[in-house]
């Protein structure tokens, strides 16, 4: 599966973001889509991941109660609403894919995209 992620940029402390993530190729053999991040100086963190069939969802504690993640299985499609955006927010966010049946956000994602920009400043 390839896997296009959409929506980095500048934003500012308090503002909204939206990520999306386009998957293509071999959607139907992986089982959730989400979000990893790593900032600068500091380990890649899981942020957001979705089940695609079930629509389970898993947040880090980090961005629950301010973010959202949605998908959309006709487009394929998982986009990531980010709001109240603090500077801790700003990182390199990856789009990935899991096999894994049942399990979100775990470390070891099979697919990984090419990242996108995200900086949050005041």
């Amino acid at each position: 599966v390839q896997l296009q992620a959409f929506g980095g940029g500048l934003a500012q402390v308090g503002g909204s973001l939206r990520l999306s993530c386009v998957a293509s190729g071999s959607v139907r053999d992986y089982y959730a889509i989400g979000w990893f991040r790593q900032a600068p100086g500091k380990a890649r963190e899981a942020v957001s991941c979705i089940g695609m069939y079930d629509g389970v969802i898993h947040y880090a504690d980090s961005v629950k109660g301010r973010s959202t993640i949605s998908k959309d299985n006709a487009k394929n499609t998982v986009v990531l609403q980010m709001n109240r955006l603090v500077p801790e927010d700003t990182a390199v966010y990856y789009c990935t894919a899991s096999r894994m049946w049942g399990r979100l956000c775990q470390s070891q994602q099979d697919e990984w995209g090419q990242g996108t920009k995200v900086t949050v400043s005041s």
